[in-house]
């Protein structure tokens, strides 16, 4: 993001040059020596006389070589000046009344050169009186020999003339001059005044000294050194200048808050103290933790001791010998618990859980609730049909599906970044809308950074800064330059699309700049010399301003360096601003973008091994670079995921087969039916994005990316769920009675299963982030077409492949049967034998879990883990890294890491004022500017406030305001800048055409502009602001001025785009703003806080001012989403979970049920939470889809289980043995297993975010699933289980039953 820093250059750069220039080349070249007043040239032009109504200078008489003119010592006394003369010296020193020791040419010369200081000050009277003073005294004082002394004299062709001169003047004025201007600021540069008139001197003995020190030739300064002391000698009867000096406080002469901060009506108003952000934190000894985490610690021990204690009791009262098997059979007349037993010891692995058991009188049962068993009913009916009609139910099924297919015909991938993760309706969004279309879109960036590479011993980078590598940035100039890039049959060249703050020349931010952008200019202008010397006086020599005629910051162009030493400089930036337009899909951008990407064919190509030939780095982006690489990462993965596919599709294959057996492997196996399986998966996914496109909804990358492995890695779990039932069901039954047993044994628990996940999903659509609002829709619909799949396309061919292998013919190859011989050796026999996983659960798993002690072992540590997690989430920061979206491989990794390395500068920020009233009868000129009669509390004394604590408010500086530059513009004190001719059109300062020829090259005061006259005088402005009809007459010509040496004010191109002027006739400007800087940010989390530091503070403005202001910024729209995104996690979660409550207690009619899968679904998603403070990863649209996903899928590890251990009969520990030994292996294999498979291949990713938010992600989530479902839920149900559904039902004899009653 710290490309932003060089955004700003544009609409600043054409300023710098007639900024300071004209205060350190003109200003200090003339105040200072026409001033100084030149002495005769006779035999006592060396006598001074240092007493009252004495010069020791008077008027000019000679001129250096470089044209920096001389005064030589005359030591007459003062002189009566004309009353025109009089009058003028009235006009600009108050103070100078009578004889004065200055001729009408010197202050002429007085007036002209201050005009150029004016504007800088004008807004802090109080100073810019001081400041006139100090040079008033100096030049025309009557008293000018009681505190000037010549001190060297030096002959100009046999003239004597002053060669130095001791200033004595007492500290007091210096330090209330200091004070007053010290923090007066300069709002076209976003900074403050003395860092040009004083060189930002930290107190008045450093401006004095910058003022007094003597120039060499043809280097801005002093023609001679002027020593400012505080005393005189005793004996030469001098004493120091003392004249009145007035405090930026003062009431008479008072400054906006903005310039003077310490004055007594700002003193209410200061600045808030920073604000620290931190969370509440306790101290034990030398640990320091927080609030949270010893809260959450005491309330873990505290639960933990009433468990173990309930723990205690529990077990002592279940050794008491009591009979829980009476409440079973207390209303049955028939036999007693021998019966139950055996029921108990009849149903094993073996024998389908809900299947009723033979007995001699009495058998079990269960009974179902209202929805269940309508879902029971319809399950049985179904499946017979079903396995009748295989054939009918494949074909129109699969119909359906490839009719939602038909809608691919429309498909479209969105790619835009700013459709992508900007919600509709999004604040921000509607801000930059307004912004561009008001104002003006922000401009393209195209940037080279080229470095150095560290010593590997000590570290540090060698200086960029050699002769070799300027040559090199000249070659690469050259080949930039020469780009033609292809748009529609016509060449565009950089010319073609640059940013031209003047019109003339591409405002291209390069140290070549202080060589014109010219090779040849290198050797004739000093080479490295005269770039060392360009560092320090970039703002103030002719020869190292810009092509585009402005100066070039070096640490706009330079990188790596700390302060101000850009000589020690490791990289250079190289960054071509680009002109936007609103319109993306015009032909301007297209143009833009066909360039861009010649430019990073040209940087990879050619560019890239000059720079790497070298033992240099080159790091490269440009404004398109980001969507075309997010194009590029469709393809990066293709492998990856194709792997993942094929793992899954393997595993399946081998799982939903039989035990291995060489004899009968090819008829046992199911790679077809997996096969099959995985085809139905692709055609629900073609499905859902068929159907979305069909209406319109575009498709995004990571759609076609994850949602396939998504709902391969959900759908398979079902598969194996019902292909596994139905193996579980007696052979001697009949085909449609094994189907029609296994859905009516797992299909309420499927369909809860899928259900919740849809709902889940679902639930993510709520997110405003398009891309993932887009994914939820679609990961919804493909996972509910897959559930439908299953239960229809699926069982129909789960009837065909058992057909198959009953029929002896060979998997994937049915066509050809083998012998009777080689058929399954336990063909015939009742029952399977029950798997390894089966045995494990039966024999292990479930008996370890039944103990005591690891039971309250487990529900310890997982609470444990549960708590932790609490307290780990509020270490979770909001935020998505840009390296991390992009593929590993992408060229853009160095660039943003680059960026973040050597860039020293925060984004633009812009408050923007909606319908500002400028009209005389409104106060809001007032309550907006900052200079002298602003109010205290208007905005941008708010915003200079506000930079005084850039640790809370995120703001830099203090803000460039067109209104105060405005209003300075046209006052009568800045008499050089808004000015008319006699036919009152606009007439520019004197240094401009056609004032000033260019051709000439020099002004003439006499010329066309000999006539022209201030706008208006003080007796025109209402209060010292203009009526509505001067403003509305005058602002264009403040827009349209040019700033240059006699004023520094013009609004042209600093603030062209910063003001709406279309419709202000009515008093009203729709849109203006005025710009800052936000600090350097470096995390996500700098970029959130500031966004929210700075809505906060317009909010508070806007109240208090009655007026809509805004703050902008580039990336604000793109952050937004993360001002609320814990709000947005916590409200899309907990709709998950409820919604995923709900369908549970509707279909199982059990709230103690549903409570149970509520807590560890609850549990699950804290832990996965907590699995993400620790790996770091960041809280976003894409994790929050996770989060919510996690809850779909989550559900599959608890419901099974739970659905198992509610319907199973005995005591608790019974029943949670018999739903780990039916259930546990189908978790394990079908769900865990098949997850993890696919899971683990994308660890080899070349796209960081599918290794971050779905490698680890879903990673935590299946371990966590897995140990929740298998080693929590058990534990949990043992002890908290609800009821039975179980009862005892008397069998009728002449009516044998061998499935369930659903």
């Amino acid at each position: 993001m710290e490309d932003f820093a060089c955004r700003s250059i544009g609409r600043r750069a054409m300023m710098l040059r007639f900024i300071r220039i004209s205060l350190t080349i003109l200003l200090f070249q003339v105040l200072f020596v026409g001033y100084t007043v030149t002495a005769q040239t006779s035999s006592s032009s060396g006598i001074q006389r240092h007493a009252e109504g004495y010069c020791a200078m008077y008027d000019i008489c000679g001129a250096r070589s470089d044209n920096k003119v001389l005064n030589c010592p005359f030591g007459s006394p003062s002189v009566k000046p004309t009353e025109l003369l009089s009058s003028k010296i009235q006009s600009l020193c108050p103070t100078i009344t009578g004889n004065v020791c200055c001729t009408e040419t010197q202050f002429d010369t007085l007036r002209t050169q201050v005009q150029q200081a004016i504007p800088f000050l004008v807004g802090c009277p109080a100073c810019l009186r001081n400041f006139l003073n100090l040079f008033c005294e100096l030049t025309c004082s009557p008293n000018q020999s009681q505190f000037i002394n010549v001190t060297s004299i030096s002959k100009v062709k046999n003239n004597s003339t002053v060669g130095g001169i001791d200033y004595f003047i007492t500290d007091t004025f210096g330090e209330v001059l200091y004070e007053s201007c010290k923090d007066v600021k300069f709002g076209t540069m976003n900074t403050k005044a003395i860092d040009f008139i004083g060189a930002g001197a930290k107190n008045f003995g450093e401006w004095y000294a910058f003022i007094g020190r003597r120039a060499p030739p043809a280097v801005p300064g002093s023609p001679y050194a002027i020593n400012f002391r505080p005393t005189a000698p005793e004996s030469s009867g001098m004493k120091p200048m003392n004249v009145s000096t007035y405090s930026c406080g003062d009431t008479s002469l008072g400054c906006s808050c903005g310039d003077c901060p310490s004055a007594s009506v700002c003193s209410s108003s200061a600045p808030p103290p920073a604000q620290t952000e931190g969370s509440c934190s306790v101290r034990i000894g030398s640990l320091k933790v927080k609030c949270i985490e010893v809260a959450v610690t005491i309330l873990y021990v505290v639960l933990v001791s009433v468990f173990l204690g309930w723990g205690f009791l529990h077990k002592k009262r279940e050794e008491t010998p009591v009979s829980r098997a009476k409440p079973l059979i207390s209303g049955i007349s028939a036999t007693g618990n021998g019966v139950i037993r055996q029921s108990s010891r009849q149903k094993d692995e073996n024998i389908p859980m809900q299947m009723l058991e033979d007995g001699p009188q009495i058998s079990s049962g269960v009974q179902l609730s209202i929805v269940q068993g309508y879902m029971s009913k319809f399950y049985r009916k179904y499946g017979t049909w079903v396995a009748r009609n295989p054939i009918l139910v494949l074909c129109s099924s699969l119909f359906i599906v490839l009719v939602l297919c038909l809608g691919l015909f429309r498909f479209k991938v969105e790619t835009r970044p700013e459709k992508l993760w900007v919600g509709h309706g999004s604040r921000a969004a509607e801000e930059k809308l307004f912004f561009d279309s008001h104002l003006a879109p922000f401009y393209r960036i195209e940037q080279l950074i080229i470095g150095t590479i560290s010593d590997a011993d000590t570290g540090k980078s060698p200086p960029i800064v050699t002769e070799d590598n300027l040559k090199l940035l000249f070659d690469i100039q050259k080949k930039i330059d020469a780009i033609q890039a292809n748009y529609s049959g016509s060449m565009v060249s950089l010319p073609d699309i640059c940013m031209k703050p003047l019109g003339t020349e591409c405002a291209t931010q390069s140290i070549l700049q202080y060589f014109k952008m010219d090779s040849s200019n290198f050797g004739a202008y000093g080479g490295i010399e005269h770039v060392e010397y360009c560092f320090q006086h970039y703002t103030s020599t002719e020869s190292c301003l810009s092509a585009f005629k402005a100066p070039l910051d070096p640490s706009t162009a330079l990188g790596g360096f700390s302060g101000n030493n850009y000589s020690e400089a490791s990289a250079f930036i190289v960054t071509y601003p680009v002109n936007n337009a609103i319109d993306k899909e015009g032909n301007y951008s297209k143009k833009a973008v066909a360039w861009e990407k010649a430019f990073i064919q040209l940087v990879k190509d050619e560019i890239l091994p000059m720079v790497q030939a070298k033992n240099l780095t080159l790091a490269y982006s440009s404004e398109s670079s980001v969507e075309e690489e997010l194009k590029r990462e469709s393809t990066a993965d293709a492998i990856t995921i194709l792997i993942s596919y094929l793992v899954m599709f393997a595993y399946i294959s081998l799982t939903l087969g039989d035990t291995p057996r060489f004899s009968s492997c090819y008829v046992s196996s199911k790679v077809l039916l997996g096969l099959s399986g995985v085809i139905l998966v692709m055609l629900s996914v073609l499905g859902s994005v068929g159907f979305f496109s069909a209406v319109g909804v575009k498709s995004t990358l990571i759609i076609m990316e994850v949602i396939p492995f998504l709902v391969l890695a959900v759908g398979v779990d079902n598969m194996c769920i019902l292909v596994n039932a139905v193996k579980r069901q007696p052979m001697e039954l009949p085909l449609e009675g094994r189907v029609s047993n296994a859905l009516v044994e797992v299909g309420p628990s499927i369909t809860l299963a899928s259900l919740s996940e849809v709902l889940a999903f679902a639930v993510g659509s709520f997110i405003p982030m398009p891309a993932c609002r887009v994914f939820s829709m679609f990961a919804a619909l493909a996972v509910l077409l897959d559930f439908l799949l299953q239960v229809t396309a699926f069982v129909a061919l789960i009837c065909f492949d058992f057909l198959r292998a009953e029929d002896n013919r060979i998997d994937c190859f049915p066509c050809i049967k083998v012998s009777g011989s080689n058929a399954d050796p336990e063909k015939g026999n009742q029952l399977r034998k029950p798997g390894l996983l089966v045995r494990y659960m039966k024999d292990v798993h479930a008996p370890i879990l039944s103990l005591w002690g690891v039971k309250l072992l487990v529900i310890c540590v997982f609470a444990a883990f549960a708590l932790a997690s609490i307290a780990l989430c509020t270490r979770i920061e909001p935020g998505l890294e840009q390296q991390i979206v992009l593929p590993r491989d992408s060229y853009l990794q160095g660039y943003f890491n680059n960026i973040s390395e050597y860039l020293r500068i925060g984004p633009p920020l812009y408050f923007v004022v909606k319908n500002y009233n400028f009209s005389s009868e409104s106060r809001q000129t007032n309550q907006l500017c900052s200079i002298s009669q602003c109010d205290s509390d208007s905005l941008l004394n708010e915003i200079a406030r506000a930079s005084l604590v850039p640790e809370s408010s995120y703001i830099a500086k203090p803000a460039a305001s067109w209104l105060d530059d405005f209003l300075v513009w046209i006052s009568p004190e800045a008499f050089g800048c808004c000015r008319k001719f006699t036919n009152s059109s606009f007439c520019p300062p004197d240094d401009q055409p056609p004032c000033c020829s260019p051709s000439s090259g020099s002004c003439s005061p006499n010329g066309v502009c000999k006539d022209c006259t201030t706008c208006f005088r003080h007796s025109d402005l209402a209060n010292g602001r203009p009526t509505t009809e001067q403003f509305r007459e005058k602002l264009p010509w403040f827009l349209n001025a040019l700033p240059s040496n006699d004023c520094a004010k013009g609004g042209n191109g600093a603030y062209t785009t910063n003001v709406e002027i279309e419709g202000y006739e009515d008093g009203i400007i729709k849109a203006s703003a005025f710009r800052t800087y936000h600090t350097p940010l470096n995390k996500q989390v700098d970029y959130v806080n500031s966004m929210r530091a700075a809505r906060e503070f317009s909010s508070r403005v806007s109240d208090s001012l009655k007026m809509e202001i805004f703050p902008y910024a580039v990336f604000y729209m793109f952050f937004e989403q993360y001002l609320s995104i814990w709000r947005t996690a916590l409200i899309n979660l907990a709709i998950a979970i409820g919604a995923v409550f709900i369908v549970c207690l509707i279909i199982t009619c059990s709230f103690w049920t549903s409570a149970i899968i509520l807590l560890v679904l609850t549990m699950i998603v804290l832990d996965l939470m907590g699995v993400m403070a620790i790996l770091k990863i960041q809280l976003n649209a894409v994790s929050v889809v996770n989060l919510v996903m996690a809850v779909g899928i989550a559900v599959e590890f608890c419901v099974h289980i739970t659905h198992a251990f509610l319907v199973s009969s005995g005591d608790r520990n019974q029943r949670m043995k018999e739903a780990l030994t039916t259930m546990g292996a189908s978790v394990f294999s079908g769900i865990t297993l098949t997850k993890l498979v696919g899971v683990i291949v994308l660890c080899f990713s070349r796209t960081e975010v599918f290794v971050v938010y779905y490698f680890q992600m879903y990673l935590a989530l299946v371990l966590l699933g897995f140990l929740h479902g298998l080693v929590f839920l058990p534990v949990l149900l043992s002890i908290f289980g609800p009821p039975s559904r179980c009862v005892l039902v008397e069998k009728q004899e002449d009516r044998p039953s061998t499935s369930s009653h659903f």
